[in-house]
């Protein structure tokens, strides 16, 4: 059987180190817990709620694996390696300029996200929005993928995306799917203020999200391909949308 041999750099193990995590100010993307066990770790998992930090039950085998050498007494804590914002920090960047957001609907790998928030940065926008469940958060990975624009891009880690986005309307913000099945993305008017979601490696964007969006754009493929990589085509349609927001004319 392989054997873990290196903790992640960003992980707290053991009943008191997860206690003191929970609180402090350290932002924490997720507690892995045994499932019912029961005393101490029940006033872990009240304080978890209590911050909204997402719980998900493991196996002992799980914990041993991802803490080896460790006694974790069975829970662990992901600390995420920055802070977070919120949303009303965004609104608050983009001041007076139309609002430029990109919403990660259930980006799995660090990878991605990090070069989702790189090129958003370099894209002109005022932030990215993550959900706290089924998605990455900010862990090491990302933000070395991100070659420091993690540092600089307001993240907001949201409960519910479908929520978000109907305040986002509600602001008269635009919202955009990248998906398969929608309108060519060099023909669709970005301008005003936008919301590009961008959605999972394996599943694309939600339904429920892209029912709630305006438009869906898509980007043409050829050779069989029916997909792209998501910070690819995330990439495209950013950059689309920097385009005709600081009026640069095609040929």
């Amino acid at each position: 059987m392989f054997k873990n041999t290196e903790m992640p750099e960003n992980l707290v193990a053991g009943r008191n180190p997860v206690t003191e995590l929970l609180r402090s100010d350290r932002a924490t993307d997720k507690i892995l817990m045994l499932k019912d066990a029961g005393g101490s770790l029940n006033k872990i998992a009240a304080m978890a709620r209590e911050r909204g930090i997402p719980i998900k039950e493991v196996t002992r085998e799980k914990l041993d694996f991802l803490c080896p050498g460790i006694n974790h007494q069975g829970v662990a804590a992901y600390a995420a390696a920055a802070q977070y914002a919120e949303l009303e920090d965004i609104y608050a960047k983009a001041g007076d300029e139309p609002l430029f957001v990109v919403i990660a609907d259930g980006i799995e790998d660090p990878h991605n996200l990090g070069a989702i928030i790189r090129t958003a940065y370099a894209a002109g926008a005022h932030g990215i929005i993550i959900p706290k469940r089924h998605g990455v958060g900010l862990t090491p990975t990302v933000m070395k993928s991100s070659a420091g624009a993690a540092e600089h891009l307001l993240v907001a880690r949201v409960a519910n995306l479908a929520s978000t986005v109907e305040e986002l309307k509600k602001r008269n913000v635009w919202v955009y799917s990248a998906d398969m099945d929608g309108q060519p993305w060099c023909s669709v008017d970005y301008s005003g203020a936008a919301a590009l979601i961008v959605g999972s490696e394996g599943e694309g964007v939600s339904r429920l999200l892209k029912d709630k969006s305006d438009v869906t754009v898509s980007l043409p493929m050829e050779n069989g391909f029916d997909s792209l990589n998501a910070s690819v085509a995330a990439g495209i349609v950013l950059y689309e949308i920097m385009r005709q927001r600081k009026g640069i004319k095609a040929k």
